[in-house]
């Protein structure tokens, strides 16, 4: 499983022209399923960027998490995170799962953070969608887990 998380000041998912979801102060988590990824790991990814300390405190150190400022998150299904491009010039996407099996743990891991209490978003699995952000900083990270 991979993320890439961007702290944002705002983010929003459009598809077909309207917007589905939007987000103020938190966290847009790109998020790419394995093949073999399990809900162990979804449940331990979402624990992990839930607790990730890389917001500021009153000293401008990165040192509260999206739970200590009671930030949102964004959820955006993104299987090219996943794409092979050591060969030709059109990337492979072979080594992500499988929509029957990716779906299902977007969802788990989205609902995860919800059970932690965070106000979650989600875009559209599946959808072709305009994924606005407003990154903050900027700070992008990637995770794998």
């Amino acid at each position: 499983m991979k993320a890439v998380i961007q702290r944002v000041q705002k983010g929003r998912v459009s598809v077909g022209g309207k917007t589905i979801s939007s987000i103020n102060l938190g966290l847009v988590i790109l998020l790419g399923v394995g093949p073999d990824d399990t809900k162990e790991q979804t449940q331990k990814l979402a624990q992990k960027i839930a607790h990730l300390r890389i917001f500021e405190d009153e000293n401008g150190k990165m040192n509260l998490s999206l739970m200590d400022i009671r930030g949102e998150a964004l959820v955006v299904p993104q299987f090219t995170l996943y794409a092979d491009t050591r060969r030709g010039h059109r990337p492979s996407f072979t080594d992500a799962a499988p929509p029957k099996i990716a779906e299902p743990l977007v969802d788990y891991f989205s609902s995860c953070l919800e059970e932690l209490g965070l106000s979650t978003s989600r875009g559209q699995f599946g959808a072709h969608m305009l994924v606005e952000i407003h990154n903050d900083g900027p700070v992008t990270i990637l995770i794998e887990v």
